[in-house]
């Protein structure tokens, strides 16, 4: 039976219990503060010294791609006990991180390697690399879990309400909601990610009335509840998530919710006190 390693990058969020039980090896990307560069690893920097730290800081922190060695490093210590690798990740319109797969790849010929452009970011990202870990340990092969994440990803919908869209404007991440810049102060959008960008969904004035909407915007979207899987992220908001947590199982009360937290790589460009709400039906 050929053995199939599922690899990712660190703006997947995917929690570490669930990563080291699905087997799914995670290339961290790094965010810097001035001279300070830590991993998105957990271990360099924890998500509240990051949070604290973002919050103080007088200059928004940058990030950056793993290196092609880093990832021909990865593929192949991976190699040494499977087949072959299925390498799924963030969106290129947002990271470099294909480009240095993909570079990495082409230093490895001859060997089996499918570099994956998720086209998202954080969760939707997570569950499509959640599939393709579930099946690899249930012995499917390649073009089976292949065609489950392509299924997937077309079922997959993401609504991202930031506190702010200045640390998106900064970090050039704003995409195709560079509209909204103009009245900045004056709105609590409710974004999503289209065709590999952060692309503006609804306009809302209050920050209340954008969680109202966001339960809306579900109910819209959702044919059979009873087939919903959830996830809810937070960048620092853990207070608003909870309430989404209680407000989702409470109307939809779907088949799964998961609660995640969004990483320090993810949480420079949305910035502290967002909300990441992605579903989708099975």
């Amino acid at each position: 039976m050929s053995r199939i390693a599922i690899i990712t990058d660190s703006t997947s969020d995917i929690p570490k219990d669930l990563a080291e039980k699905l087997n799914i090896k995670v290339v961290p990307l790094s965010v810097i503060f001035g001279q300070e560069s830590f991993l998105d690893d957990g271990k360099e920097i924890t998500l509240k010294e990051f949070y604290k730290k973002i919050r103080t800081s007088k200059k928004l922190p940058t990030t950056t791609q793993p290196t092609p060695k880093d990832f021909i490093k990865t593929y192949t210590d991976i190699l040494r006990n499977y087949n072959s690798i299925l390498s799924i990740h963030i969106s290129k319109k947002m990271s470099g991180t294909i480009n240095s797969a993909e570079m990495a790849k082409k230093e490895m010929p001859g060997r089996d390697i499918e570099i994956i452009d998720s086209e998202y970011v954080h969760f939707p990202l997570g569950f499509l690399v959640l599939k393709a870990a579930q099946l690899s340990q249930e012995g499917r092969s390649k073009q089976e879990i292949l065609k489950e994440v392509y299924d997937l990803k077309s079922k997959i919908k993401v609504l991202i309400v930031p506190s702010t869209l200045e640390y998106l404007k900064k970090g050039g991440r704003i995409g195709k909601a560079k509209g909204l810049i103009a009245s900045i102060l004056e709105i609590k959008p409710i974004l999503t990610i289209h065709d590999g960008e952060i692309s503006q969904f609804k306009t809302t004035r209050r920050w209340n009335q954008a969680k109202s909407e966001l339960i809306n915007s579900i109910k819209s979207m959702v044919k059979n509840p009873q087939n919903l899987i959830v996830s809810i992220g937070d960048s620092d908001a853990k207070e608003d998530a909870e309430e989404m947590y209680g407000r989702i199982k409470e109307t939809f009360n779907p088949k799964k919710i998961i609660r995640v937290d969004i990483g320090t790589v993810v949480g420079t460009h949305l910035g502290p006190g967002g909300l990441g709400i992605t579903f989708y039906e099975e």
